[in-house]
């Protein structure tokens, strides 16, 4: 009988991490999407020269303004109402609005349906990382949010193939179908125990306000963020706007951002395992992105002082950035282990927004020194004030590996 409930807990495991994955895949595929078909579907609007840049940075915006909010939304819900309904109710959500992404006929409206589809997005990967974080042993939980990382990036190889093969209108309705197909998956998973044993408790849970009440929350919660910075500085700025770089760098060839986004996630789906596993090897979160920050900051400089590239070259430079920025399963486990049951969903949902929803100062910051210093050194501005934070984030944080999760905050 023991064997028998072993080998069920172990299907049990296996299937949360795998539609884990799944849902992350699809959610990579939909958060990209825009940036990937950006010039095509804003060149079917109208827009044309500086202003595929200026639209672009305002849709970005949009859709990461939804995100902060759904994050916060989305987190709370998942520490009082359960992790696995946060998985159904936002997949539903930017399922439909990248469904009616593909009719849009305005900038107005393509802003409003991005919006909504960053809302929906923003649950996704906080809820799957704290549900197999919370069904996983300490020892082990570590692989199975590398494996739910390394499998969803690759969400962006498929979305940089979708969008070159297919027309722009083709690459959100994909989207779309995927995510409702996935849908139907998540009604075999199975709450986490963790939560389950603190639901029926009388303790206080999901309150968002409560990370700003205390000195010692609040300084974990605010490193945690901080330290993902250089992540979406690179997704948001260097790979977004590749085809502007590349211009300016001399490139010997035209550069498609969706083939950037390509192989930077390419590289990234290296990265994320690598680092996982280096965190295990090393018994240390923050190593393994004391290191990975490090690469990331050196390719930084060769991506943005390395010209009269050929268009290969180009491409393979980032990869290596991807492969060095990707960091990101490490330090959303990291963020999901520093805090209790009844606020873990809370944290682990909105720390991957505001480090998503930070492409907003960082590309109005980008964009408003552009004009007097040029693309290259007002990228390096940022870049370098970036790097600088997350380091010092980065020092302050403490260590999480190991572990023990099944405890609550005293709020």
């Amino acid at each position: 009988m023991n064997d028998q409930k072993k080998e069920l807990t172990k299907k049990v495991f296996n299937l949360t991490v795998l539609v884990s994955a799944l849902g992350y895949f699809v959610d990579i595929y939909d958060l990209l999407i825009f940036g990937i078909v950006r010039i095509p579907s804003l060149k079917y609007l109208g827009m044309h020269g500086s202003q595929l840049i200026d639209a672009g940075v305002f849709l970005l915006n949009m859709q990461m303004g939804g995100m902060l909010i759904g994050g916060i939304i989305w987190g709370i819900w998942g520490d009082k109402k359960g992790r696995i309904s946060v998985l159904f109710g936002s997949i539903f959500l930017y399922s439909v609005a990248n469904f009616l992404n593909a009719f849009v006929s305005s900038i107005e409206m393509y802003s409003i349906l991005r919006f909504l589809a960053g809302v929906g997005l923003a649950g996704e990967l906080g809820a799957a990382i704290t549900l197999v974080s919370e069904v996983m042993t300490k020892e082990t939980r570590g692989y199975g949010t590398t494996m739910v990382a390394t499998i969803g990036v690759m969400g962006a190889i498929l979305g940089g193939i979708i969008g070159d093969v297919f027309s722009w209108q083709t690459a959100y309705i994909i989207g779309a179908v995927l995510g409702i197909i996935l849908l139907i998956t998540r009604i075999s998973l199975f709450e986490s125990g963790m939560y389950n044993a603190m639901k029926t408790s009388n303790v206080k849970k999901g309150k968002f306000l409560s990370l700003f009440t205390s000195k010692d929350r609040f300084f974990r919660y605010l490193n945690s963020i901080l330290i993902g910075l250089p992540n979406w500085f690179v997704v948001g700025i260097l790979i977004t706007f590749s085809p502007e770089f590349a211009k300016a760098l001399g490139v010997t060839g035209p550069i498609k951002a969706g083939n950037a986004i390509l192989f930077s996630y390419l590289g990234l789906t290296i990265g994320d395992f690598a680092s996982g596993y280096l965190s295990q090897i090393l018994k240390s979160r923050k190593k393994a992105v004391f290191i990975f920050v490090a690469l990331t900051g050196l390719l930084t400089l060769v991506y943005l002082f390395t010209h009269s590239l050929s268009p290969v070259e180009f491409y393979w430079i980032c990869t290596l950035i991807g492969v060095t920025n990707g960091y990101w399963a490490v330090f959303v486990m990291s963020a999901s282990e520093q805090f209790g049951t009844n606020l873990r969903a809370t944290v682990t949902t909105t720390v991957p927004n505001f480090i998503r929803g930070s492409v907003i100062p960082i590309t109005l910051a980008f964009n408003f020194l552009r004009a007097p210093m040029g693309i290259i050194y007002s990228t390096l501005t940022v870049g370098i004030v970036i790097f600088v934070i997350a380091f010092t984030a980065l020092y302050f944080l403490r260590e999480t590996y190991g572990v023990d999760l099944d405890y609550v905050e005293d709020i």
